[in-house]
């Protein structure tokens, strides 16, 4: 019962920071999932409605950097190489999608890591 309550007060975030947030060509959206074990992101357009990078934990890149590290650290190694990824892409702005997710933990740690690289929200 706990879980279906917290998957309804998710969703209603998530609803809730969508209605404002919203990713062009030149400023995509950065959207955050996390499960129990992993963590993943993506770059968006929602012009084309298409995604343009995407990154995890089990992405092939990061399997090996990734498989002795877990939670916080993993996460800030996950928005590095999305941060990497995007500037050969030359994206270079975005917008931070949280999708429904607090912003602490392991989803802050993928914003940092992301400026860390580079990315500009």
């Amino acid at each position: 019962m706990a879980n279906k309550q917290r998957d309804i007060a998710r969703t209603r975030r998530k609803q809730r920071v969508r209605k404002k947030v919203l990713g062009t060509d030149q400023r995509p959206r950065i959207s955050v999932f996390k499960s129990n074990k992993h963590i993943y992101a993506q770059i968006i357009s929602d012009d084309r409605g298409m995604t343009l990078v995407s990154v995890s934990t089990l992405s092939k890149d990061l399997v090996t950097k990734v498989e002795n590290i877990k939670g916080v650290e993993a996460a800030k190694q996950v928005g590095l190489a999305l941060a990497k990824i995007c500037k050969e892409k030359n994206i270079s702005h975005v917008i931070f999608d949280r999708n429904g997710f607090l912003f602490h933990g392991r989803v802050k740690a993928i914003a940092d890591g992301a400026r860390e690289g580079g990315l500009e929200f």
